[in-house]
């Protein structure tokens, strides 16, 4: 309940959010068992919903958030330490994980409910450069050009995960001439 009220706090900026978190070691666990359990849940999913019965679907889509994960914090790593700032990996990783495990159940909620389309995906979108700033403001608290360099890291991050699982032929490269509906 405590993190869930320290996720809600950084999605309105608010300056108090990071007490609700545990950065120790033990809230760390804690955070990381969430983001585990989350994750599971998003793997297996889509077959109870009926799609993605292909074999070793569940399999990729562990590897794919596995990469995805560990270039996140690595480039997060990376940038924290040519800030001199590396005591804030632990608060990233804490609030980052929270975070992650919140909007991966309402993203969940709301797969489920039959939303989809741009619409949604843009607004998922949002509230992720939402929790990234935030978090990198309010958690690490890395003042306005740190933020944009800690936030711009994770986004190329991104970007190279991606390119990595497509390399694999874990996900199809993107086409570029997709109509957009």
């Amino acid at each position: 309940m405590s993190a869930g009220r320290g996720v809600l706090g950084l999605l309105i900026g608010d300056r108090t959010s990071p007490r609700y978190f545990s950065f120790t070691l033990r809230g760390l666990a804690g955070s990381f068992i969430a983001f585990i359990v989350v994750t599971a849940i998003n793997a297996v999913l889509p077959l109870g919903l009926g799609e993605g019965n292909e074999p070793g679907g569940i399999a990729r889509s562990l590897i794919i958030v596995a990469i995805l994960y560990g270039m996140q914090v690595g480039f997060a790593a990376l940038v924290l330490r040519q800030l001199g700032r590396l005591d804030g990996l632990v608060p990233f990783m804490v609030a980052d994980n929270w975070a992650t495990f919140f909007l991966t159940l309402i993203s969940v909620a709301i797969s489920a409910a039959g939303m989809s389309g741009l619409v949604v995906v843009y607004g998922l979108g949002l509230v992720i450069l939402v929790f990234e700033v935030n978090i990198a403001r309010l958690v690490v608290t890395l003042p306005g050009l740190q933020v944009a360099m800690f936030v711009v890291a994770r986004l190329v991050a991104a970007f190279v995960g991606v390119l990595i699982a497509q390399f694999l032929g874990l996900i199809p490269p993107i086409a570029l001439d997709m109509p957009v509906s």
